[in-house]
């Protein structure tokens, strides 16, 4: 019969490119058939010159697991392809055994080619006049796998899985040389960690979880066997379907082979197919919008993590590639999100304003030194979904468009390019700290009317104009007076500070703000920014630029750090797949001197009700049962913008800076409302009292002398 196969060609050309008989591929053996397909020795030995570097690799494509700061947590998962490689001692042998019986009954027998499985589905095949049976080992499987995964180009990809000769002949080639470097146990190991087993799940680990919610190393026989049974054909046999039949048949199937080779015995087998397939379906978390609905607020801290990753070059030359090293890249990240810090937040920022609110009421803690992100929580439902949510709040868009509550996945709190929101008075400590960098000492003073008519002209849309000239008033005639830093700071005395800001330069407040790490990001204010516009932008000091929460706690935590400023960091640890680490360090600066920082926090001490080291706060400021709230040192800025838009309040110990903000995300120009004020302020103060409840008290170091006066 084989003298007549040979001979007739129009026969065995679609075996020969269905690669079923291609020929036995061993040491010292002849291929008369690939001969005859008119591929000769000199051509097959150029398929496999060398071994494929990536058939020693693990699969290239894992899943990125994400924690919080305590390392236990997870946060989410990031994966096109949802594998994570274990090693086999991991794997449970049953799982092994059912592979085996499935795929390949002589895998410990061959040396990676089965010339009887060649022959018998040679045989089969040619007596039933099409192909119906394969001769792929596992090792063979594993070769075309690890070649298909490691593809770069869609010519890669076919070259790997194409239905011709020279295909299955490199696999043979491959397999043999491959089984030559590596255990058997070391080609089972990668196979499962790299087979299909359908709903997305790629690997043992993978297909365990997904289809049973546990590990491989504790699947039963029925589970290993139902396993198996998928890598044949994922969808035909999917035992998720609403018909297990055809899933149960494969199963009975795959057991029955593993009693025939005695892995099991026969009163085994017999039970193990008396069991119907028990499920316990998982559907892993992908992605932000997979955060767990206990969780479901932490998705704000996600999505900014995912935008930050997306900015850091170390992990590729544009954003889509970072993306997809995230994705594919089977990274642990240890984030800087603290679950106690974060708890405390949350609690205190929904008991202030529920998500059903079209006012937007967030709050962001940052580590001061590390630029760590602590906590991030904001009033609203991480979700895609916009059925339910309340109307726009801006007319113009109503009729189009639904409001961003109580869900939204839009970036409230920072990151991606939202402008944010107008933070009013907080901004004098933009102004103070550059007038103290310039050399003013804190008792600069001056006499603060009720209204001041100042050097800069009024700009479009800013408060107060007297004939062209921007004149600012204080919110409270009791304001009136002379004042230094202390008090002018500690009652948020506009006219003080825009005395203090002429004789520093509009200039130099806009600079230090970038020094401290603000970014523009709307039209006007890079251009009120710019070096032709920012000496005569005089109402900077009142907060009249968008910023976010997340850019106002890393400033004001400078302060809190000495001087040291440092770029706001979502992550602590970066392990790759190997253990190795990727690095991962603060981008830290010392952006101001020491005695700088520690004259301003002096004054930022009025605020609060804990009082100054150095000098005279008032008998009055803006926020003073803060210090009652929190207990230990502190201090902070309010911050109410033009018709109180927005109202803000950062506050800060040595230990942690929180920045907290009130505003209509959808309408910026809808005012919240001055008794709206008081929420941020407090948000602020129990969050920071049980983010460092039972930890030692640090105290302020006053500023020197020599800054005084």
């Amino acid at each position: 019969m084989m003298k007549r196969v040979l001979t007739a060609s129009s026969r065995l050309a679609p075996l020969v490119r269905a690669g079923l008989i291609a020929g036995v591929i061993l040491a010292g053996a002849a291929y008369p058939i690939a001969a005859a397909a008119g591929l000769g020795v000199k051509k097959t030995a150029e398929l496999v010159e060398g071994i494929p570097s990536v058939l020693n690799a693990t699969p290239p494509a894992q899943t990125t697991y994400v924690y919080a700061a305590d390392g236990r947590t997870l946060i989410t998962a990031f994966y096109e392809e949802h594998r994570k490689y274990i090693p086999i001692s991991e794997m449970s042998t049953t799982i092994q055994h059912a592979i085996v019986a499935a795929e390949d009954s002589r895998f410990y027998e061959h040396n990676g080619v089965d010339a009887k499985g060649i022959a018998r589905a040679f045989v089969a095949n040619h007596q039933g006049g099409e192909v119906q049976q394969g001769a792929s080992t596992i090792t063979m499987q594993y070769v075309r796998m690890a070649l298909r995964d490691s593809a770069k180009t869609p010519l890669e990809v076919q070259q790997a899985t194409e239905q011709t000769s020279a295909r299955k002949l490199r696999e043979m080639r491959l397999a043999v040389e491959l089984e030559k470097q590596v255990s058997k146990q070391q080609v089972m190991e990668r196979y499962l960690n790299s087979a299909y087993f359908g709903h997305r799940a790629y690997g043992v680990f993978a297909a365990a979880e997904v289809f049973f919610s546990k590990a491989p190393k504790d699947l039963t026989v029925v589970e290993a066997a139902t396993l198996a049974g998928l890598v044949k054909a994922p969808s035909e046999f999917d035992p998720a379907g609403k018909d297990k039949r055809a899933a149960t048949a494969r199963r009975n199937y795959v057991i029955d082979r593993m009693a025939d080779l005695r892995y099991l015995t026969p009163a085994a087998a017999t039970s193990a197919k008396a069991e119907p397939i028990r499920l316990r379906l998982t559907t892993p978390a992908n992605d932000c919008v997979s955060v767990s609905k206990v969780r479901n607020n932490w998705g704000f801290f996600c999505d900014y993590f995912k935008s930050w990753w997306t900015e850091q070059k170390q992990f590729g030359s544009s954003p889509q590639e970072r993306e997809d090293r995230l994705r594919r890249g089977g990274y642990r990240i240890v984030t800087s999100l603290d679950p106690k810090v974060q708890i405390a937040a949350q609690k205190h920022v929904f008991a202030k304003e529920p998500t059903r609110s079209r006012w937007a009421h967030g709050l962001v803690v940052v580590k001061p030194g590390t630029g760590h992100i602590k906590a991030m929580t904001v009033n609203r439902v991480y979700s895609l979904s916009q059925k339910g949510n309340g109307p726009h709040s801006d007319p113009n868009k109503r009729a189009k468009l639904k409001g961003n509550y109580p869900n939204t996945v839009n970036p409230l709190l920072g990151g991606s390019d939202m402008p944010g929101y107008q933070a009013g008075s907080t901004f004098k400590m933009f102004t103070m700290l550059a007038a103290l960098d310039a050399g003013m000492p804190m008792s600069t003073s001056f006499y603060a009317p009720q209204r001041y008519v100042s050097q800069y002209l009024a700009g479009p849309g800013e408060p107060g104009s007297c004939g062209g000239r921007w004149c600012p008033v204080n919110a409270s005639g009791s304001m009136t007076g002379r004042h230094a830093m202390w008090s002018g700071f500690g009652k948020s005395v506009n006219t003080y500070f825009v005395q203090l800001e002429q004789k520093v330069g509009a200039d130099k407040a806009v600079m230090m703000a970038e020094r401290l790490g603000l970014r523009w990001r709307t039209e006007i204010d890079r251009l009120q920014a710019s070096p032709a516009k920012r000496k005569g932008w005089g109402a900077f000091t009142l907060g009249v630029s968008d910023v976010t929460p997340i850019e106002m706690a890393s400033a004001y935590a400078t302060v809190a750090a000495d001087g040291r400023y440092c770029e706001p960091l979502p992550v602590q640890t970066i392990t790759r797949p190997d253990g190795s680490a990727e690095p991962v360090e603060p981008r830290c600066k010392q952006a101001i001197s020491t005695a700088v920082a520690r004259a301003a926090a002096d004054a930022a001490r009025c605020v609060t009700g804990y009082g100054a080291a150095r000098g005279k706060c008032g008998d009055w400021s803006t926020a003073p049962g803060v210090y009652g709230i929190v207990k230990r040192p502190v201090a902070g800025k309010t911050g109410t913008t033009d018709n109180t838009r927005a109202a803000w309040f950062v506050g800060f110990t040595p230990d942690l800076t929180a920045a907290s903000f009130m505003a209509d995300p959808d309408n910026p120009r809808n005012a919240v409302g001055d008794w709206q004020s008081l929420k941020p302020i407090n948000s602020v103060s129990e969050t920071l009292r049980d983010a460092l409840r039972g930890q030692p008290v640090s105290h302020f170091t006053p500023p020197p002398a020599s800054i005084l006066k």
